[in-house]
């Protein structure tokens, strides 16, 4: 290969992070199944549904959608588009974990929060809320010395 040409990579190397946190999502999810809630290690599993549904939630979301001045978002492509299409693309990471949080939490009022599964949704609808917080924070707060937090004001 010649030096300066780019390497081209194959579509598991350049989507391996998603791939991997799916598929540890799905191990979850599996485990949770076929284990008691009433365990440590069922109640484990639970809680790692949650926690990797965020972290899936996280690497896909902020892979393809926008939060205007989110420091946990990309940057915005330049394009001329009407200003509600502008307005859906500049927001529409906060758009998607609005609705998509208002869906847990619709499923968790109408689930047993007891039972086997209620517990998973109603810790999917903390880490939901969680992470629409941080996107929110982001627009307008900084961390000294965090690379999130480097862009200019």
């Amino acid at each position: 290969m010649a030096e300066g040409h780019a390497h081209r990579r194959g579509f598991l190397h350049e989507h391996s992070l998603s791939i991997a946190a799916i598929t540890i999502l799905i191990l979850w999810i599996c485990l949770y199944i076929v284990s008691n809630p009433s365990t440590h290690v069922g109640s484990f599993y639970g809680n790692a549904i949650a926690d990797w549904s965020g972290v899936v939630v996280t690497v896909l979301a902020t892979k393809y959608l926008y939060e205007r001045n989110s420091s946990e978002s990309r940057a915005l492509p330049k394009s001329i588009l009407s200003p509600t299409l502008e307005f859906l693309r500049d927001h529409s990471l906060s758009i998607f974990l609005l609705i998509t949080g208002i869906g847990w939490v619709i499923l968790y009022i109408k689930m047993d929060s007891n039972g086997k599964w209620g517990q998973v949704v109603g810790n999917v609808v903390s880490e939901w809320t969680q992470i629409f917080g941080l996107v929110i924070l982001t627009k307008r707060m900084i961390e000294r010395h965090s690379k999130e937090s480097s862009r200019s004001t």
